[in-house]
């Protein structure tokens, strides 16, 4: 079994806990780091809100039924799939960078979770 870490991240008084492989994880704070570093820069009408990365940590375990966790792949697919929406109306902003940087981490973490399949 392959080691997991969890994300905390909080956008205004939401928090949101995300699962990912620990080898990983890095990567996601990292990708949140440089989302918010250019998402001032979005020129589209419906820039997108992104939560902050708060804390990592190797285990949870929730006891409030009001959160979830969240797969690590399901949470990227949805942020690609956020910024996707408003390439078309982004006219300053080369998004397709920060697209190109998202679909990566999608891209190694789909070939993870693949190969966790084939261990289980």
């Amino acid at each position: 079994m392959f080691k997991k870490k969890c994300a905390l991240l909080k956008l205004e008084d939401q928090i949101e806990f995300v699962e990912m492989p620990a080898t990983h994880m890095y990567q996601l704070a990292a990708l949140n780091q440089r989302l918010h570093k250019e998402l001032d820069k979005l020129t589209a009408p419906n820039a997108p809100k992104l939560p902050v990365f708060i804390a990592e940590f190797d285990g949870l375990e929730l006891v409030h039924p009001g959160y979830t966790l969240q797969h690590g792949l399901d949470y990227i697919n949805r942020l690609e799939q956020t910024f996707s929406a408003i390439q078309e109306q982004e006219k300053e902003y080369p998004l397709v960078s920060l697209l190109t940087e998202i679909r990566a981490l999608q891209a190694q973490l789909e070939q993870w979770y693949e190969e966790e399949e084939d261990f289980a």
